[in-house]
């Protein structure tokens, strides 16, 4: 089955001359192949062909049916956020040193993306949350995270004191060093490292893990995916938070605001091999028994 893919753009790690190699043969490969190539202007740098097309990453969605992203999860996390509004397909070159998300290996090329270009592929699609911070009753910022948000004291000794409600339904109050709500992509990512567990990514859940929590009995919790949580703080003195979502950070949080956090309906659809296996994947990236 042949795709309908005729213009691809090619997003890689911004300024890493490491990845020159495999962002070119990808490039000469799909412009042999009689595709349109267009490349981020921040990697247009690292190939040989300096006449190649380039524009922002953000406006890729706007010119492509497809991109690609090189590098490792972080360089798919950015690329997801930047064509998800277009509902355009995503597909991962691995470049990174664990990459949950991008799972086609340099060595594989291009025999892996010729076949996926050819139709033969799984589709899946994955979730973004969306984090909104609350103050005065005005929205002073929003963000999405395919992975997780994930609220941190921030420049101070003391924990901070989170109160959690579900769906307007008080859940708990906890002291700790901060907390972690993240989708089922992102619980392989900080959530895992914070003893949170393992969701399978078609699972339509969230998982809450606080960090360092000052009672032990603040256990990691599964909640259904279309839940709203609200993150409110009870702290008598004024101290600040830091949020982040992904990698992006949104400082100066203040004890009065109130985040809001709930799945966005736009989902992002992730193309894997034919033969992909998240079961597999772990297996290896985890270093499991195979027995």
């Amino acid at each position: 089955m042949r795709t309908s893919f005729k213009t691809i753009g090619i997003i890689g790690k911004p300024s890493d001359p490491s990845i020159a190699e495999t962002l070119s043969l990808i490039y000469d490969y799909l412009r042999q192949a009689g595709y349109r190539v267009i490349i981020a202007s921040d990697s247009a740098e690292c190939l040989r062909d300096k006449k190649a097309v380039s524009v922002e990453t953000d406006m890729l969605g706007q010119h492509c049916d497809l991109v690609i992203a090189v590098g490792g999860d972080g360089t798919f996390l950015a690329a997801a956020r930047a064509i998800v509004n277009y509902g355009i397909p995503l597909i991962g070159v691995n470049l990174g040193r664990v990459g949950f998300l991008v799972d086609i290996s340099p060595d594989e090329l291009p025999g892996r993306l010729e076949a996926t270009l050819q139709g033969h592929y799984k589709e899946e699609e994955r979730y973004f949350l969306r984090a909104k911070i609350i103050r005065d009753g005005r929205v002073i910022h929003e963000e999405i995270a395919l992975n997780e948000v994930a609220v941190h004291r921030w420049i101070t000794p003391s924990m901070i004191e989170i109160v959690t409600q579900i769906d307007g339904v008080f859940l708990n109050s906890q002291r700790s060093d901060g907390l972690i709500v993240s989708t089922p992509t992102g619980s392989t990512a900080y959530a895992l490292s914070a003893g949170g567990p393992i969701l399978s990514p078609s699972l339509n859940a969230l998982v809450l893990v606080p960090l360092n929590p000052h009672t032990m009995s603040n256990r990691p919790i599964v909640i259904e995916g279309g839940a709203e949580i609200e993150l409110s703080f009870c702290q008598t003195k004024q101290i600040q938070a830091l949020v982040t979502c992904d990698h992006l950070q949104i400082p100066d949080v203040l004890i009065s605001d109130r985040i809001l956090i709930k799945k966005d309906p736009k989902p992002i659809k992730i193309l894997h091999p034919e033969d992909h296996d998240f079961f597999q994947v772990l297996r290896k990236k985890l270093n499991w028994s195979n027995g």
